[in-house]
């Protein structure tokens, strides 16, 4: 009773009502690019374990690291006994704490937190705390916490700058990693350029190419002089003892003594070391990343997924800052790496796998309508379909992830599958002899109460996974909203915006065989003088 007489007025003007669908799909859009919709692809999960990663500056004192980790160590073990459980029913804080050194000058902490979903608190309001609780750590060089699982593979930011001069790769990080501390909700930010401990550098003279002396077989004789060259192996038992030829020690105990030792030429003379060679000092390096043959940096980053979106920071830092940094840094490239890069390609591929699911789809519906036009009127719903999946979302407080993405797939399908019995329906009762207006009202009012009933108890069937606390159902809540909320609007699409497509349709199809019967029917311009001349020309003949 009450659907009839609006879906009469919907097709009435139909103009207006696809129009009216149109702005709310550019509404849509518009939240999502506004970040009202936030738009994470790789969303941080929250885990039951949170990992600690602390640097020192290089040559740190071991005691110095020690007291640093004990430091770390203390601020958890406080925080544990602030929050000790009140009955014995309450889970406690935490459950177990490792903690690991890793190099020289590195540690990694572990702590486990409770594995229920009734826990006192999550894994990043434990991070929070134990992060501010810690304090200043004298000679620390880095310090991040990891507590959520990162789908997409590492940091949801991760930047990558490539070169063959390492120094300037240096100087365009920290330039970089000052830029990403700007952003709000951007924290622990890091970059991958390690600088090992001091070291003795050597370079040949000019002078000593001429006695036949080249970098390679200077640096093997230094070696030789003071690490040594091994001689023979000497079988004990079991055990193989390595017979190693060298200075004697004290003669390798400082620098005077490389500046004193002989350097042999290749005609087999030997020459003292400060003619043939000079030696400086500086900082080493621990590691050096190489792709393609290039020195990289990484810079990366954590973010609050609650204020910022990291697509969106990447864009901005690519767009505003990156073209002045290479600018400043000729040699240097920037790219992408990790999550950041993954993001990218996962878009990139979903983009061409959706594109070949329009083209099979579109097949599979004109193969059994007989019609290349009645296919588009179904499939240009389905952009329609996500309205309702973003409007859930933002309801939700849902970020728009990959899991989301999924949804809006499966939402297509049933969009498509709905919309296809409404034409069908429509396309059975005009072979009937129907009148198309009449047809449409009658297939839409036939269809009502089923489109009403599948639309309602398949959400309703979703409700349990949308209402869901557990850790391990927020992979599949952000699916369920795509299709709950999707498939709530989807009911509007199929009932009134399928029909006015189908009838503006038709309206294109009547003007364009109307234009055609105008061009068949039209006499030749030319067609009076033409005649006169042939007129003329048979009273000639004759």
């Amino acid at each position: 009773d009450y659907y009839k007489p609006v879906l009469k007025l919907a097709v009435d003007n139909r103009g207006v009502t696809v129009a009216i669908f149109t702005a709310v799909l550019i509404l849509t859009f518009g939240m999502m690019g506004s970040g009202i919709a936030r738009v994470v692809v790789f969303p941080e999960m929250a885990g039951d374990f949170i990992e600690v990663n602390m640097r020192m500056e290089t040559g740190t004192a071991p005691a110095v690291r020690n007291a640093a980790m004990d430091q770390v160590e203390a601020a958890i073990l406080e925080l544990n006994e602030e929050h000790r459980p009140q009955n014995e029913n309450d889970l406690p804080f935490m459950s177990h704490l490792g903690a690991f050194t890793q190099g020289d000058s590195g540690a990694v902490f572990f702590l486990e937190i409770p594995m229920d979903s009734e826990r006192p608190f999550e894994p990043g309001e434990i991070s929070d705390m134990w992060r501010e609780r810690i304090g200043e750590i004298p000679g620390l060089k880095e310090l991040t916490f990891d507590d959520a699982g990162h789908i997409g593979g590492g940091p949801p930011i991760s930047l990558r700058l490539s070169g063959d001069d390492y120094i300037m790769l240096e100087r365009a990080a920290a330039e970089l990693e000052e830029e990403l501390a700007n952003y709000e909700g951007v924290f622990d930010i890091t970059n991958s350029a390690t600088a090992g401990g001091a070291e003795i550098k050597l370079a040949i003279k000019p002078e000593a190419e001429a006695l036949g002396l080249t970098m390679s077989s200077l640096g093997r004789q230094v070696r030789q002089a003071f690490y040594g060259e091994e001689a023979q192996r000497i079988q004990r038992g079991k055990e193989e003892i390595k017979v190693m030829v060298r200075y004697p020690l004290d003669e390798r105990r400082s620098i005077a003594d490389l500046e004193n030792m002989r350097i042999r030429t290749q005609s087999g003379d030997e020459v003292p070391f400060e003619s043939v060679a000079t030696v400086s000092f500086g900082k080493g390096y621990s590691s050096i990343s190489r792709l393609n043959r290039e020195r990289t940096v990484t810079v990366s980053g954590n973010i609050d997924e609650e204020s910022v979106e990291p697509q969106e920071v990447v864009r901005s830092i690519s767009e505003n800052f990156i073209p002045e940094l290479l600018s400043r840094y000729p040699g240097v490239k920037f790219g992408l790496e990790g999550s950041s890069e993954e993001e990218q390609e996962f878009l990139a591929d979903l983009g061409l796998a959706f594109l070949a699911a329009l083209f099979l789809i579109y097949a599979l519906i004109a193969i059994p309508l007989h019609s290349y036009g009645q296919p588009l009127v179904i499939m240009s719903v389905i952009p329609f379909g996500a309205i309702g999946a973003v409007f859930g979302h933002v309801l939700m407080g849902k970020a728009i992830s990959m899991f989301a993405m999924f949804g809006l797939i499966a939402l297509a399908g049933v969009v498509v599958n709905d919309s296809l019995i409404m034409v069908d329906f429509i396309n059975k009762a005009r072979l009937k002899g129907v009148a198309l207006r009449q047809a449409v009202i009658e297939s839409g009012t036939a269809r009502f109460r089923a489109i009403i009933l599948t639309s309602v108890t398949t959400a309703a069937g979703l409700m349990p996974i949308l209402l869901e606390t557990s850790t391990q159902a927020q992979f599949v809540i952000p699916t369920a909203i795509s299709l709950s909320f999707g498939i709530l609007f989807a009911t509007l699409i199929t009932l009134f915006l399928v029909p006015c497509l189908y009838m503006l349709q038709e309206d294109g199809f009547a003007r364009v065989r109307r234009i055609r019967r105008w061009l068949l029917n039209r006499p030749p311009v030319d067609a009076e003088p033409q005649t006169a001349g042939l007129e003329e020309r048979s009273a000639v003949d004759r």
